[in-house]
């Protein structure tokens, strides 16, 4: 009888390929220049609404693979190696590269209004609003799977969900419009790509 090889269960090629290609982003960004610096970072694709507004649409979308600083890197991809991969086995590597770019545009296009709405323009940038996204997609397998998915449990998840939100909101220059964009878009996502049942 043959022995099945126990795959890493932190470890999916898809969205190692993403992890990947932020970290290298960050790297060169860091190399060339400050990844703190504000204006460095708009010429490099971070979202600025006004120049959303002006057609650079592709904002949307590379400012979720840019970084400010080492800090901000390392703990947005933590937390996307250690959700995602179940996210990627769930769905498959199709999906979960739609849910990613989906929340990833999604986001930045809910901070864009949000800043618009207040007024209060800002350059962001950051793979946080995917984050919030894959928690969302999470939260609905949880919830549809009684309160358990995989080793995920409900409880430790709302907690650990909870305690995000809390952090964001309680630190200063944190983008919280994307943080609530994502985990809404993701969830719907999750609903959607999850509606079949998933052999765990």
């Amino acid at each position: 009888m043959r022995e099945r090889k126990v795959q890493n269960p932190y470890l999916t090629p898809v969205n190692l390929i993403f992890v990947l290609i932020n970290a290298a982003v960050y790297f060169i960004l860091e190399i060339i220049g400050d990844t703190n610096d504000a204006y460095f970072m708009y010429l490099h694709g971070a979202m600025y609404p006004d120049a959303v507004l002006h057609g650079e649409y592709y904002r949307l979308l590379t400012s979720a693979f840019i970084h400010f600083g080492l800090n901000h890197l390392i703990n947005n991809m933590i937390l996307l190696i250690a959700l995602g991969s179940y996210l990627e086995r769930a769905f498959g590597k199709i999906k979960y590269t739609i849910l990613f770019l989906a929340c990833a545009v999604g986001s930045s296009l809910v901070s864009m209004g949000h800043m618009i709405h207040t007024g209060t323009y800002a350059v962001s940038g950051g793979a946080s609003g995917v984050v919030f996204g894959v928690i969302g997609a999470l939260l609905f397998l949880v919830l549809k799977y009684k309160g358990r998915f995989e080793n995920l449990t409900l409880g430790r998840f709302v907690l650990m969900m909870a305690l995000s939100l809390y952090y964001g909101f309680s630190t200063v220059g944190v983008d919280n419009a994307a943080h609530v964009g994502g985990l809404i878009i993701g969830f719907v996502l999750g609903a959607l790509f999850g509606s079949r049942r998933i052999r765990k």
